[in-house]
């Protein structure tokens, strides 16, 4: 039967609050990697598709957010992304190659700085395709893929870190199954998960009328890339976002709602 929109919206509503409840009474499987071995990671490479670089690129509201927070001490963002790719089509090793990917960077008033020769990147960044994590064809080659990109950044002094992406507007139930199949990635290849999908989830629980997602159900709005920014900086710093000054041209309050919800999600999945 046809649903009125009105009646679609207040089911949709439903489902993501009743989602979020479930991930809170259900047994969650726990991640064993809550932050990065390095002190300080500084430099990081981003490996994913579009959900990456919508809204001017996710690794730069990242960098900005750190700047803020530390002036002079921003963290280094080095995105690499394919429109629509899942984890396995992208070669991790030519990525890391000598004299490679993050030889030089644009600073200052647009000028080319050269980076000291040897290894670039302190940890990467990896998602993989929004669906693939738990399609019944793909999800054995997204573990397979972590498994081996893994060997490859550890191989090399890299912490490899996961990107667990959010659910799909109107398929809630995404968020647990994604959420399950990166934890579970994580734990066996020992590395640190962002749960980004789950940060999704407890936003929308407690503000329902929030639009994180473009009109196409899947992509970020700006306020979805900034609370998945937010969501990083806090995994990757161990710092709490609250409070930042950068809002990425956001209303006050709300860019403090989301730099909340970041940090209660990260502490609600780690752990104290």
């Amino acid at each position: 039967m046809f649903l009125p929109r009105v009646s679609r919206l207040v089911s949709t509503v439903l489902a993501w609050t009743l989602l979020f409840i479930s991930i809170g009474t259900f047994a969650q499987t726990r991640p064993v990697v809550s932050r990065l071995d390095a002190a300080e990671a500084r430099s990081f490479l981003w490996v994913g598709n579009s959900f990456f670089y919508y809204n001017n690129s996710m690794h730069g509201h990242v960098g900005a957010l750190s700047a803020a927070a530390t002036p002079g001490k921003a963290l280094r963002g080095v995105s690499v992304t394919i429109s629509g790719s899942g984890m396995d089509w992208h070669d991790m090793a030519s990525y890391l190659r000598p004299d490679g990917i993050g030889r030089y960077s644009f600073v200052g008033k647009n000028e080319i700085k050269f980076n000291k020769p040897g290894r670039q990147f302190d940890a990467v960044i990896m998602m993989d395709c929004s669906q693939c994590p738990i399609h019944p064809q793909l999800q054995i080659v997204f573990h397979e893929t972590v498994k081996k990109n893994t060997e490859i950044l550890k191989g090399q002094g890299i912490q490899p870190v996961l990107f667990m992406s959010w659910a799909y507007k109107d398929k809630p139930e995404m968020t647990q199954q994604l959420a399950e199949q990166y934890t579970l990635a994580g734990n066996a290849n020992h590395a640190l998960v962002i749960p980004a999908g789950l940060a999704f989830a407890r936003a929308i629980a407690a503000r329902p009328a929030l639009e994180l997602y473009q009109p196409d159900l899947r992509h970020p709005s700006l306020a979805g890339t900034y609370l998945a920014a937010s969501t990083v900086y806090g995994a990757v710093t161990g710092k709490s976002p609250v409070g930042n000054s950068y809002t990425a041209g956001l209303d006050r309050e709300l860019a403090e709602f989301l730099q909340r919800t970041a940090w209660d999600t990260l502490q609600a999945y780690y752990g104290p």
